[in-house]
């Protein structure tokens, strides 16, 4: 490049932006597959096209032509392995351009300390619940849905359509109720389904004592916008799940900021 193209060349504001956005896409989608097993794939995948520049440059014909196959469908690759991820990150670009979501903000700076006194009224019910539960070692799993899809609940779940009360969540979990055997789902400040079956984590790299309510746990919070509280049956150990990772062994304080934060 000539020294005369290299101060003819404008960095104007337009370009800041568009690196700064583009940043902030690789960050957002990083977060996205960090932990999971889509990171794995996208790993794969760049493996294979570095080694289709690789055997480009070095003239090796047959393998050019089936990594350039193999990229010529990329797009569509992507698309049907990805497609988790995609939701997630769709779910998570509307969810910040939301009204609802310029309405928290507005509370924040305008009305925060009446809305904590709200929200910790909602919440709890749930911690004095998970308080009991744990103390009896009686398995939970409760999701906590931020858009209630009922294409994707109602199908294997019971509905409740009911408020949130320490009394139902425990009457719903003991081991002789008909509704134990599944996940609780929480949205819209309701209690609306129980009994819930839902799709397992696909991550082979979670740790072996983990069954499968969490991996439903952590398989929900994949494939939805949606966080988990999973609590084990034989430890009464209280686990986080959120974005496909999972917090374990938590306590009730860290609990609540964590649902203050997300519910």
């Amino acid at each position: 490049m000539q020294l005369h193209d290299l101060t003819s060349f404008n960095f104007t504001f337009f370009d800041v932006l568009d690196i700064l956005i583009v940043a902030i896409i690789i960050y957002q989608l990083y977060n996205l597959i960090r932990g999971t097993i889509a990171a794995n794939i996208f790993i794969g995948l760049a493996v294979i096209c570095v080694m289709y520049f690789v055997v480009h440059a070095l003239q090796m014909r047959l393998l050019t032509k089936i990594l350039e196959n193999f990229m010529n469908v990329g797009i569509i690759a992507l698309i049907v392995v990805f497609q988790q991820e995609i939701r997630r990150f769709l779910l998570l670009v509307g969810k910040n351009a939301s009204l609802q979501r310029n309405k928290a903000w507005w509370r924040y700076f305008f009305g925060k300390n009446q809305d904590e006194k709200n929200n910790l009224a909602r919440i709890k019910p749930i911690l004095d619940a998970c308080k009991s539960l744990k103390q009896t070692h009686t398995g939970a799993l409760i999701v906590f849905a931020k858009y209630y899809d009922e294409q994707f609940y109602q199908n294997s779940c019971e509905i409740v359509d009911a408020k949130i009360s320490k009394r139902l969540l425990e009457s719903i979990f003991q081991k002789t109720s008909p509704l134990h055997d599944g996940a609780v789902v929480i949205a819209e400040n309701k209690i609306k389904a129980a009994s819930c079956i839902l799709p397992l984590t696909d991550n082979t790299d979670l740790p072996p004592q983990f069954g499968l309510r969490h991996r439903a746990g952590i398989g929900v919070s994949e494939a939805n916008d949606a966080t988990a509280i999973i609590i084990s049956e034989e430890t009464g150990e209280l686990s986080y799940a959120k974005h496909g990772r999972v917090k374990m062994n938590i306590g009730f304080a860290e609990l609540e900021k964590l649902l203050n934060k997300d519910f």
